[in-house]
């Protein structure tokens, strides 16, 4: 099995929480043009999969 190494973008917020210092990091993969397309239609359908379920409950 061939592993493919993916590259993420790092940012990271300070927050306070309870008077504490909480560090939280989002990591966001780089991905070519085509991929992040391919994916963000990906997350979209999924998306609308979950709101057409749920649509009459909120009726």
């Amino acid at each position: 099995m061939n592993a493919v190494a993916t590259a993420y973008h790092k940012e990271t917020t300070t927050a306070i929480f309870q008077g504490k210092p909480i560090v939280l990091e989002n990591l966001t993969p780089v991905l070519a043009p085509k991929a992040r397309e391919q994916r963000k239609r990906e997350v979209e359908r999924c998306l609308f999969d979950v709101f057409i379920k749920y649509e009459d409950t909120f009726h």
